[in-house]
């Protein structure tokens, strides 16, 4: 999206309101129309993460994001997830992180390898996501699929973790 055209639309309005007044208010509202670009491109801005941000809300778990791309605006949209096939339940609904609000907030340190963390990063990146903002989406479905599906207790195993069995074979 390129702002330049609404800010250019903004300056035109200016300009014919000055057309009314004499060459000293013209040449003033020039002056004037210069350094409020900066400022109107900055509302643009706010009007726009503003909107995304009432979209996201409605579109969660999806999510619509505002970037900028060589100081142009562009949006970025992460679609909901396809709808579980008709034969499965639906997964037990939980907090997602566009709930965040809901609680505070907590910080936690991991430790993770530096290929694992390489491709966490890349996985974000292809989702336009941070790569906290990832790791804590994919927390939230791990914990809802295991309230979905419950793990099993593993049996015992024996040392150097193997399995013992006894018993006669035929």
């Amino acid at each position: 999206m390129e702002l330049s055209t609404y800010v250019r639309q903004l300056h035109d309005q200016l300009v014919a309101v000055a057309e009314t007044g004499d060459p000293a208010a013209r040449a003033f509202l020039d002056r004037l129309v210069v350094a409020l670009e900066p400022a109107a491109r900055l509302a643009l801005l706010d009007a726009l993460s503003a909107a995304a941000a009432e979209i996201t809300q409605d579109l969660a778990p999806g999510s619509v994001e505002v970037r900028l791309r060589a100081g142009e605006p562009e949006f970025a949209v992460t679609a909901p997830p396809a709808e579980p096939a008709a034969a499965e339940p639906p997964p037990a609904p939980g907090p997602g992180i566009d709930d965040a609000d809901d609680g505070p907030m907590a910080r936690l340190n991991l430790r993770l390898s530096e290929q694992l963390k390489a491709r966490i990063e890349r996985a974000a990146a292809r989702q336009g996501r941070s790569a906290n903002s990832w790791l804590a989406r994919a927390a939230n479905a791990a914990l809802a699929a295991e309230e979905f599906d419950p793990p099993t207790v593993q049996p015992a195993t024996g040392r150097g973790g193997r399995r013992r069995q006894t018993g006669w074979v035929r």
